[in-house]
C-alpha cells in the first residue's frame, strides 16, 4: 500500500544508513534499517484503536552501531552461540570469532548484524522490502560464501512474515533469525511479567554457566518451563530453578512438537491484556529462543524517546534452530551444502482480543 523511506543517520565512517517505513491498508506499520536489517518500530492497533509500537530498539543509527543487544537485528551466520566457537565440519576443524565470554554468539564481532544491507522495496497491497547480503568465504571464520536473502511483508492481516533464503558455494552452517524486543503493552510500558504466554514446545535445553546447552532435552514438564497451557511470563519467573538463576530469567531454546514443519504452523502466542494485543508466532523452524530480556540494563543507549532500558522490559521469540547444533548429534541440523536452499519463514500475526 504504502512505502516511505529517508537517510535515518550516517555511521562513523560516513556510511548512510536508510529507513524504510510500510504501511498496509489497515494503517499498521513497520519501520525497517538497511542496517543490520532492524525492524526499528512496529506500529498495531490495540483494542481501543490506537497505535502502539509493540518493539524496542533506538531514534539514532549510532546507538545500533554501538549499542548491544541486537536489537531488531537479522543475526547470522549462526544465530545463538557456539561453544568456544569451535566445530568440524566434513573432516575440518574451524574456530570463530569469540565475542560472548568463551563461545561465539549470533555470527560474531562483524555479524549480519553489524552490515548494510542491499535493499529493493517492493510496493504493493502487501508491501515488502527485500534485502541482499553476500558473506565471504572465510568470514568471522565460516567456511563458504553465503548468499542471504531475506524479504520482510507486512500483510493485509496485520502480519509481519520474514522469509529467510541462503545458498552457499561451500559446506557451511547457518541458523538465521531476528532479534527483535517485544512488549505488547508499547516498548515504553514496563515489565513484560503480566503476558501471557504460549509455546508449543514440550522440551527446553538446559544450559552451562555459560549459556551453552548441555547436550539434554529436557521435558518441560513439571518445570517452570512449561507454556503448553498460557501462562503469564512472571508467574513462574522467580521459581528455585538452577537454569533460571544461571540465566537471570529466561534465555532458553524452546524444541516444538513435531519439529521442522513443511510450511509456517501457529507455535507462539503472546497476549498483553493491558492493550488486547496478541501476537501469534507461526513458523516453519524446529525450535524458538525464548529471551526474557535479562540483560536489558545499558545506560549510555536509552531507547526510542529516550526511555531508560531495563531488565525485563521486553522479550524476543527468536525463530531457530537449537544452538550449538554443529557440536551436538542429537540436536537439528543446520549444515547448508552446495546446491541446497536455505529456506524458512517466520510470520507474526497481530489481532486484538475485544
Amino acid at each position: 500500500m504504502s512505502i516511505q523511506k529517508h537517510t535515518f543517520g550516517k555511521l562513523p565512517d560516513g556510511r548512510a544508513v536508510t529507513r524504510y517505513i510500510l504501511q498496509n491498508k489497515n494503517g499498521m506499520t513497520v519501520a525497517l534499517l538497511d542496517y543490520a536489517g532492524a525492524i526499528q518500530q512496529l506500529l498495531v492497533p490495540d483494542r481501543a484503536g490506537r497505535m502502539v509500537d509493540v518493539v524496542g530498539g533506538y531514534d539514532n543509527v549510532l546507538d545500533y552501531y554501538y549499542g548491544d543487544g541486537y536489537q531488531g537485528s537479522l543475526v547470522g551466520r549462526i544465530g545463538n552461540r557456539i561453544k568456544e566457537g569451535k566445530f568440524t565440519l566434513e573432516g575440518k576443524s574451524y574456530t570463530l570469532a569469540i565475542n560472548n565470554g568463551p563461545n561465539h554468539l549470533h555470527g560474531g564481532i562483524e555479524s549480519f548484524s553489524r552490515k548494510i544491507w542491499e535493499a529493493t522495496p517492493i510496493d504493493g497491497e502487501e508491501p515488502q522490502l527485500q534485502l541482499h547480503l553476500v558473506s565471504p568465504d572465510g568470514e568471522e571464520g565460516y567456511p563458504g560464501t553465503l548468499d542471504v536473502t531475506v524479504t520482510y511483508t507486512l500483510t493485509a492481516e496485520n502480519a509481519l512474515a520474514i522469509r529467510y533464503v541462503a545458498t552457499t558455494d561451500k559446506t557451511t552452517i547457518v541458523n538465521l533469525t531476528n532479534h527483535s524486543y517485544f512488549n505488547l503493552g508499547g516498548f515504553a510500558s514496563g515489565k513484560i511479567f503480566d503476558h501471557e504466554l504460549w509455546l508449543d514446545a514440550d522440551t527446553y535445553l538446559p544450559t552451562d554457566k555459560t549459556l551453552i546447552p548441555t547436550g539434554e532435552l529436557r521435558f518441560v514438564a513439571g518445570t517452570p518451563f512449561d507454556f503448553r497451557t498460557p501462562k503469564t511470563v512472571g508467574r513462574d519467573f522467580g521459581a528455585a530453578d538452577e537454569d533460571l538463576k544461571i540465566a537471570g530469567g529466561y534465555d532458553h531454546c524452546f524444541n516444538f512438537v513435531g519439529g521442522e514443519q513443511r510450511e509456517p504452523v501457529c507455535r507462539a502466542a503472546l497476549y498483553c491484556a493491558r492493550t488486547g494485543i496478541e501476537m501469534k508466532t507461526l513458523t516453519d523452524l524446529p525450535s524458538v529462543q525464548f529471551y526474557s530480556g535479562n540483560f536489558l540494563k545499558n545506560p549510555d543507549h536509552p531507547f526510542k524517546g529516550g526511555y531508560a532500558q531495563a531488565t525485563q522490559n521486553a522479550l524476543c521469540l527468536e525463530t531457530q534452530k537449537m544452538p550449538d547444533s554443529i557440536n551436538h548429534e542429537n540436536f537439528t541440523d543446520v549444515r547448508l551444502h552446495p546446491g541446497e536452499v536455505y529456506d524458512h519463514t517466520t510470520v507474526y500475526a497481530f489481532s486484538v482480543r475485544k
